[in-house]
Protein backbone atom coordinates (compact mmCIF):
# COMPACT_ATOMS: atom_id res chain seq x y z
CA UNK A 1 0.00 0.00 0.00
CA UNK A 2 2.82 2.38 0.85
CA UNK A 3 4.52 1.68 -2.49
CA UNK A 4 1.23 2.33 -4.30
CA UNK A 5 0.77 5.58 -2.39
CA UNK A 6 4.28 6.73 -3.27
CA UNK A 7 3.75 6.03 -6.99
CA UNK A 8 0.40 7.78 -6.85
CA UNK A 9 2.01 10.89 -5.36
CA UNK A 10 4.77 10.81 -7.97
CA UNK A 11 2.21 10.58 -10.79
CA UNK A 12 0.14 13.36 -9.25
CA UNK A 13 3.16 15.65 -8.95
CA UNK A 14 4.10 14.87 -12.57
CA UNK A 15 0.59 15.70 -13.73
CA UNK A 16 0.61 18.93 -11.75
CA UNK A 17 3.98 19.86 -13.23
CA UNK A 18 2.69 19.17 -16.73
CA UNK A 19 -0.43 21.23 -16.10
CA UNK A 20 1.62 24.13 -14.79
CA UNK A 21 3.96 24.01 -17.81
CA UNK A 22 0.95 24.48 -20.11
CA UNK A 23 -0.09 28.02 -19.38
CA UNK A 24 -1.57 31.17 -20.88
CA UNK A 25 1.18 33.71 -20.31
CA UNK A 26 -0.24 36.88 -21.83
CA UNK A 27 -3.55 38.13 -23.23
CA UNK A 28 -4.64 41.33 -24.90
CA UNK A 29 -7.88 42.22 -26.63
CA UNK A 30 -9.73 45.06 -28.26
CA UNK A 31 -13.15 45.14 -29.87
CA UNK A 32 -11.56 43.89 -33.10
CA UNK A 33 -9.09 41.17 -32.16
CA UNK A 34 -7.10 39.41 -29.43
CA UNK A 35 -3.63 37.93 -29.13
CA UNK A 36 -2.81 35.13 -26.68
CA UNK A 37 0.67 33.87 -25.80
CA UNK A 38 0.84 30.25 -24.59
CA UNK A 39 3.79 28.22 -23.35
CA UNK A 40 4.34 24.51 -22.83
CA UNK A 41 3.51 21.32 -24.70
CA UNK A 42 0.07 22.29 -25.97
CA UNK A 43 0.09 20.47 -29.31
CA UNK A 44 -3.37 18.97 -29.77
CA UNK A 45 -4.95 21.19 -27.10
CA UNK A 46 -7.78 23.63 -27.82
CA UNK A 47 -7.81 27.37 -27.20
CA UNK A 48 -11.25 28.87 -26.66
CA UNK A 49 -11.72 32.63 -26.82
CA UNK A 50 -14.88 34.30 -25.48
CA UNK A 51 -15.90 37.93 -25.87
CA UNK A 52 -18.19 38.88 -22.99
CA UNK A 53 -20.36 41.94 -22.33
CA UNK A 54 -22.47 42.37 -19.16
CA UNK A 55 -22.10 38.65 -18.39
CA UNK A 56 -23.27 37.53 -21.85
CA UNK A 57 -20.97 35.70 -24.22
CA UNK A 58 -21.18 37.60 -27.51
CA UNK A 59 -18.72 35.55 -29.56
CA UNK A 60 -16.70 32.37 -29.20
CA UNK A 61 -13.64 31.39 -31.24
CA UNK A 62 -11.93 27.98 -31.01
CA UNK A 63 -8.51 27.06 -32.32
CA UNK A 64 -6.70 23.74 -32.38
CA UNK A 65 -3.11 24.33 -31.29
CA UNK A 66 -0.02 22.79 -32.87
CA UNK A 67 2.37 24.03 -30.19
CA UNK A 68 3.29 27.04 -28.06
CA UNK A 69 3.36 30.57 -29.41
CA UNK A 70 1.15 33.59 -29.97
CA UNK A 71 -2.31 33.02 -31.40
CA UNK A 72 -4.69 35.59 -32.89
CA UNK A 73 -8.49 35.65 -32.58
CA UNK A 74 -10.39 38.02 -34.88
CA UNK A 75 -13.77 39.14 -33.55
CA UNK A 76 -16.55 39.34 -36.11
CA UNK A 77 -17.81 42.89 -36.74
CA UNK A 78 -20.91 43.83 -34.71
CA UNK A 79 -22.67 46.90 -33.36
CA UNK A 80 -20.70 47.30 -30.15
CA UNK A 81 -22.22 49.24 -27.28
CA UNK A 82 -20.23 51.56 -25.10
CA UNK A 83 -19.09 49.86 -21.93
CA UNK A 84 -16.80 47.31 -20.31
CA UNK A 85 -15.91 44.08 -22.13
CA UNK A 86 -14.02 40.94 -21.12
CA UNK A 87 -12.01 38.69 -23.39
CA UNK A 88 -11.38 35.30 -21.76
CA UNK A 89 -8.95 32.66 -23.03
CA UNK A 90 -9.35 29.03 -21.91
CA UNK A 91 -6.76 26.36 -22.65
CA UNK A 92 -8.43 22.94 -22.77
CA UNK A 93 -6.92 19.47 -22.82
CA UNK A 94 -9.37 16.64 -23.50
CA UNK A 95 -12.22 18.97 -22.60
CA UNK A 96 -10.71 20.02 -19.25
CA UNK A 97 -9.65 23.63 -18.65
CA UNK A 98 -5.99 23.62 -17.60
CA UNK A 99 -5.36 27.39 -17.84
CA UNK A 100 -7.60 30.45 -18.04
CA UNK A 101 -6.97 34.17 -18.28
CA UNK A 102 -9.22 37.21 -18.88
CA UNK A 103 -8.56 40.73 -20.07
CA UNK A 104 -10.89 43.66 -19.40
CA UNK A 105 -11.13 46.69 -21.68
CA UNK A 106 -13.50 49.61 -22.15
CA UNK A 107 -14.99 50.45 -25.52
CA UNK A 108 -16.36 53.86 -26.47
CA UNK A 109 -16.38 57.14 -24.61
CA UNK A 110 -13.72 59.83 -24.62
CA UNK A 111 -10.19 58.78 -23.73
CA UNK A 112 -7.07 60.98 -23.92
CA UNK A 113 -4.89 59.85 -26.83
CA UNK A 114 -1.28 59.60 -25.69
CA UNK A 115 -0.06 58.60 -29.12
CA UNK A 116 -1.54 58.57 -32.59
CA UNK A 117 -0.80 56.13 -35.42
CA UNK A 118 -0.87 58.13 -38.64
CA UNK A 119 -0.17 55.26 -40.98
CA UNK A 120 0.28 51.49 -40.84
CA UNK A 121 0.69 48.94 -43.59
CA UNK A 122 2.16 45.50 -44.10
CA UNK A 123 3.30 43.99 -47.40
CA UNK A 124 5.75 41.48 -48.83
CA UNK A 125 8.72 43.54 -47.60
CA UNK A 126 7.68 44.17 -43.99
CA UNK A 127 5.71 46.69 -41.93
CA UNK A 128 5.68 50.47 -41.98
CA UNK A 129 4.48 52.52 -39.02
CA UNK A 130 4.08 56.28 -38.64
CA UNK A 131 3.44 57.33 -35.03
CA UNK A 132 3.27 60.66 -33.19
CA UNK A 133 2.41 61.90 -29.70
CA UNK A 134 1.03 65.07 -28.11
CA UNK A 135 3.69 64.88 -25.38
CA UNK A 136 7.01 63.02 -25.35
CA UNK A 137 6.49 59.41 -24.36
CA UNK A 138 8.10 55.96 -24.48
CA UNK A 139 6.46 52.93 -26.09
CA UNK A 140 7.19 49.25 -26.67
CA UNK A 141 6.35 48.03 -30.17
CA UNK A 142 5.58 44.38 -30.97
CA UNK A 143 5.78 43.31 -34.62
CA UNK A 144 4.00 40.09 -35.60
CA UNK A 145 3.90 38.12 -38.84
CA UNK A 146 0.78 35.97 -38.83
CA UNK A 147 -0.11 32.96 -40.95
CA UNK A 148 -3.73 31.88 -40.52
CA UNK A 149 -4.29 32.28 -36.74
CA UNK A 150 -0.73 31.94 -35.45
CA UNK A 151 2.15 34.39 -35.26
CA UNK A 152 5.01 32.94 -37.30
CA UNK A 153 7.39 35.37 -35.65
CA UNK A 154 7.15 38.03 -32.92
CA UNK A 155 9.81 40.63 -32.17
CA UNK A 156 9.84 43.57 -29.76
CA UNK A 157 11.31 47.04 -30.12
CA UNK A 158 11.64 48.29 -26.54
CA UNK A 159 11.66 51.81 -25.14
CA UNK A 160 11.04 53.67 -28.41
CA UNK A 161 10.98 57.44 -27.78
CA UNK A 162 8.12 59.31 -29.44
CA UNK A 163 8.60 63.08 -29.62
CA UNK A 164 5.84 65.38 -28.49
CA UNK A 165 4.63 66.69 -31.84
CA UNK A 166 1.74 65.54 -33.99
CA UNK A 167 3.27 67.50 -36.88
CA UNK A 168 6.46 65.39 -37.06
CA UNK A 169 5.58 61.68 -36.70
CA UNK A 170 8.24 59.06 -36.09
CA UNK A 171 8.73 56.62 -38.98
CA UNK A 172 9.39 52.99 -38.05
CA UNK A 173 10.05 50.25 -40.58
CA UNK A 174 10.40 46.56 -39.82
CA UNK A 175 11.59 44.17 -42.54
CA UNK A 176 10.50 40.55 -42.39
CA UNK A 177 13.28 38.15 -41.47
CA UNK A 178 11.43 35.13 -42.81
CA UNK A 179 11.35 34.02 -46.42
CA UNK A 180 7.72 34.28 -47.51
CA UNK A 181 5.86 31.82 -49.70
CA UNK A 182 4.69 33.17 -53.04
CA UNK A 183 0.94 33.90 -53.30
CA UNK A 184 0.29 32.96 -49.69
CA UNK A 185 -1.84 35.22 -47.49
CA UNK A 186 -0.21 36.67 -44.39
CA UNK A 187 -1.19 39.30 -41.83
CA UNK A 188 1.01 41.95 -40.28
CA UNK A 189 0.09 42.98 -36.74
CA UNK A 190 1.65 45.71 -34.63
CA UNK A 191 0.94 46.19 -30.93
CA UNK A 192 2.02 49.46 -29.32
CA UNK A 193 2.21 49.59 -25.52
CA UNK A 194 2.55 52.91 -23.68
CA UNK A 195 3.36 51.90 -20.10
CA UNK A 196 3.23 55.30 -18.36
CA UNK A 197 -0.50 55.70 -19.00
CA UNK A 198 -1.32 52.01 -19.59
CA UNK A 199 -2.48 52.47 -23.18
CA UNK A 200 -2.25 49.70 -25.77
CA UNK A 201 -3.33 49.84 -29.41
CA UNK A 202 -3.12 47.25 -32.17
CA UNK A 203 -3.33 47.44 -35.96
CA UNK A 204 -3.51 44.65 -38.52
CA UNK A 205 -3.76 44.24 -42.26
CA UNK A 206 -3.56 41.20 -44.51
CA UNK A 207 -1.55 40.93 -47.72
CA UNK A 208 -0.84 38.42 -50.44
CA UNK A 209 2.88 37.70 -50.57
CA UNK A 210 4.31 38.05 -54.08
CA UNK A 211 7.78 38.09 -55.58
CA UNK A 212 8.84 41.50 -56.79
CA UNK A 213 11.87 43.28 -58.24
CA UNK A 214 12.71 46.38 -60.24
CA UNK A 215 15.24 47.64 -62.77
CA UNK A 216 17.53 50.25 -61.21
CA UNK A 217 20.11 50.83 -63.96
CA UNK A 218 20.69 49.99 -67.62
CA UNK A 219 23.59 50.41 -70.03
CA UNK A 220 23.74 49.84 -73.76
CA UNK A 221 26.12 50.48 -76.69
CA UNK A 222 27.18 49.00 -80.05
CA UNK A 223 28.54 45.80 -78.48
CA UNK A 224 25.89 44.82 -75.93
CA UNK A 225 23.69 45.80 -73.01
CA UNK A 226 23.22 45.25 -69.28
CA UNK A 227 20.51 45.71 -66.64
CA UNK A 228 20.82 45.87 -62.85
CA UNK A 229 17.89 44.34 -60.98
CA UNK A 230 17.15 44.74 -57.25
CA UNK A 231 14.83 42.50 -55.20
CA UNK A 232 11.81 44.15 -53.60
CA UNK A 233 10.16 41.34 -51.62
CA UNK A 234 10.87 38.61 -49.05
CA UNK A 235 9.47 36.15 -51.57
CA UNK A 236 12.48 34.90 -53.57
CA UNK A 237 12.43 36.49 -57.03
CA UNK A 238 13.12 34.02 -59.83
CA UNK A 239 12.54 36.01 -62.99
CA UNK A 240 14.32 36.98 -66.17
CA UNK A 241 15.45 39.96 -68.24
CA UNK A 242 14.34 40.24 -71.86
CA UNK A 243 16.19 42.67 -74.17
CA UNK A 244 14.57 43.55 -77.50
CA UNK A 245 16.74 45.41 -80.04
CA UNK A 246 14.96 47.03 -82.99
CA UNK A 247 15.53 49.57 -85.74
CA UNK A 248 12.83 51.43 -87.65
CA UNK A 249 10.15 49.14 -86.20
CA UNK A 250 11.95 45.91 -87.15
CA UNK A 251 13.11 43.59 -84.35
CA UNK A 252 16.75 42.66 -84.91
CA UNK A 253 17.55 40.74 -81.74
CA UNK A 254 15.60 39.31 -78.78
CA UNK A 255 17.57 37.87 -75.88
CA UNK A 256 16.18 36.56 -72.60
CA UNK A 257 18.37 35.71 -69.61
CA UNK A 258 17.41 34.55 -66.11
CA UNK A 259 18.30 36.70 -63.13
CA UNK A 260 19.92 35.29 -59.97
CA UNK A 261 17.49 34.63 -57.10
CA UNK A 262 16.88 37.93 -55.30
CA UNK A 263 15.40 39.03 -51.96
CA UNK A 264 14.72 42.55 -50.69
CA UNK A 265 17.81 44.71 -51.22
CA UNK A 266 19.76 42.12 -53.26
CA UNK A 267 20.95 43.44 -56.62
CA UNK A 268 22.58 41.74 -59.59
CA UNK A 269 23.62 42.86 -63.07
CA UNK A 270 22.66 40.80 -66.12
CA UNK A 271 24.84 41.34 -69.23
CA UNK A 272 24.45 40.27 -72.86
CA UNK A 273 26.40 40.86 -76.09
CA UNK A 274 25.04 41.38 -79.61
CA UNK A 275 26.01 38.85 -82.24
CA UNK A 276 28.28 41.49 -83.78
CA UNK A 277 29.06 45.17 -83.40
CA UNK A 278 26.10 47.23 -84.55
CA UNK A 279 26.39 49.08 -87.84
CA UNK A 280 26.20 52.90 -87.65
CA UNK A 281 22.66 54.13 -87.06
CA UNK A 282 19.91 54.69 -84.47
CA UNK A 283 18.51 51.68 -82.58
CA UNK A 284 15.81 51.20 -79.96
CA UNK A 285 16.34 48.92 -76.95
CA UNK A 286 13.49 47.69 -74.75
CA UNK A 287 14.56 46.10 -71.43
CA UNK A 288 11.76 44.08 -69.77
CA UNK A 289 11.80 42.50 -66.30
CA UNK A 290 9.60 39.38 -66.18
CA UNK A 291 8.30 37.53 -63.11
CA UNK A 292 8.32 33.77 -62.74
CA UNK A 293 4.89 33.60 -64.38
CA UNK A 294 5.95 35.73 -67.33
CA UNK A 295 4.15 38.88 -66.10
CA UNK A 296 5.85 42.22 -66.75
CA UNK A 297 7.13 43.77 -63.50
CA UNK A 298 9.22 46.62 -64.90
CA UNK A 299 10.55 47.95 -68.19
CA UNK A 300 12.82 50.64 -69.58
CA UNK A 301 13.33 51.88 -73.14
CA UNK A 302 16.52 53.50 -74.45
CA UNK A 303 18.19 54.66 -77.66
CA UNK A 304 21.50 53.37 -78.99
CA UNK A 305 23.32 55.73 -81.38
CA UNK A 306 25.93 53.57 -83.08
CA UNK A 307 28.69 55.69 -84.62
CA UNK A 308 31.22 54.74 -87.29
CA UNK A 309 34.45 53.35 -85.94
CA UNK A 310 37.37 55.70 -86.68
CA UNK A 311 40.49 53.77 -87.74
CA UNK A 312 43.93 55.31 -87.14
CA UNK A 313 46.35 55.36 -90.14
CA UNK A 314 49.60 54.25 -88.47
CA UNK A 315 51.62 54.26 -91.72
CA UNK A 316 51.15 57.98 -92.34
CA UNK A 317 51.96 58.72 -88.72
CA UNK A 318 55.25 56.88 -89.00
CA UNK A 319 56.16 58.73 -92.19
CA UNK A 320 55.44 62.13 -90.69
CA UNK A 321 57.28 61.51 -87.44
CA UNK A 322 60.89 62.07 -88.74
CA UNK A 323 60.15 65.70 -89.74
CA UNK A 324 59.46 66.99 -86.24
CA UNK A 325 62.50 65.06 -84.98
CA UNK A 326 64.73 66.64 -87.62
CA UNK A 327 63.45 70.10 -86.83
CA UNK A 328 64.15 69.55 -83.14
CA UNK A 329 67.69 68.36 -83.89
CA UNK A 330 68.37 71.43 -86.07
CA UNK A 331 67.11 73.73 -83.32
CA UNK A 332 69.36 72.08 -80.75
CA UNK A 333 72.33 72.42 -83.10
CA UNK A 334 71.62 76.12 -83.64
CA UNK A 335 71.50 76.74 -79.86
CA UNK A 336 74.81 74.94 -79.41
CA UNK A 337 76.49 77.06 -82.12
CA UNK A 338 75.21 80.33 -80.57
CA UNK A 339 76.51 79.37 -77.15
CA UNK A 340 79.91 78.51 -78.64
CA UNK A 341 80.17 81.90 -80.40
CA UNK A 342 79.37 83.75 -77.18
CA UNK A 343 82.06 81.79 -75.39
CA UNK A 344 84.66 82.69 -78.05
CA UNK A 345 83.83 86.41 -77.77
CA UNK A 346 84.57 86.37 -74.03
Amino acid sequence: MRIYAVWFLVALVAMMGTAQSQEIMDLYSSIDSSDVTIKGDVAGDTLQMDLIFSGDVLQTKKMMLDGPGTWIARWSPFEAKEGSYDACASLRKNGTVISRKCYNFFYGGIEPIRFDVRDFRADSRGMHLSISASDPTIVDIYYMLISKNKAVYVTEDQAVPITGSFATPVQKDYAWRQILENRREYTGRVKIVELNHNQTRTFMNSFLARDDAMITETYQDETGASATVVGNSRVPFEGSIRLILSQNGTVLNTTEKRTPVLLTGDDETVEISWNKTLEPGIYQLRTVLLGRGGDVLDLEENIIEAEPIVKTNTTNTEKKSPLPLAAAAAAMLTVALLMRRRGNRR
